[in-house]
């Protein structure tokens, strides 16, 4: 089967530097899934937590149906589906380097929604000036 992206967070591309990917499952109701289908959701500003050796995903903005708003939070935590030796592993990681575990993207694989997440370290801003630079040089070169 082919596989959809969804929907992407951009900005972890450019503030962050990735060290390892992982497609893992998530759980979610049945209205969620129709609503991610049609595009509705929004990975801006979230990020994901261990708790009780289980990861969740939190601020993970999926539109609902108005005959729902009144029973359930459009950006309530969601449970994510991984292995426990691979939670153990993450979680080993982030306590001991400071590292952080941030959603990439949400897409669909074999009719099965995914979420990308990604292990990924803070860029420094010495590291962004350079990249601005750079690219301010190769135009200026384009130009002449």
């Amino acid at each position: 089967m082919e596989e959809k992206v969804i929907a992407t967070n951009k900005k972890i591309l450019r503030d962050f530097e990735i060290i390892d990917k992982l497609e893992v499952g998530i759980e979610l109701k049945g209205f969620e899934v129709k609503s991610i289908r049609e595009g509705k959701v929004s990975l801006d500003g979230t990020y994901v937590k261990e708790a009780n050796n289980e990861f969740f995903i939190y601020k993970m903005f999926i539109q609902m149906p108005p005959s729902l708003h009144a029973n359930t939070s459009e950006k309530r935590r969601r449970k994510l589906l991984l292995h426990k030796n691979e939670i153990i592993r993450w979680s080993t990681k982030v306590k001991e380097k400071g590292l952080t575990i941030l959603p990439l993207d949400v897409h669909t694989n074999n009719n099965r929604i995914k979420l990308t997440i990604a292990l990924v370290k803070k860029k420094k801003l010495y590291g962004n000036k350079k990249k601005i630079e750079e690219k301010i040089a190769k135009r200026e070169m384009r130009n002449l």
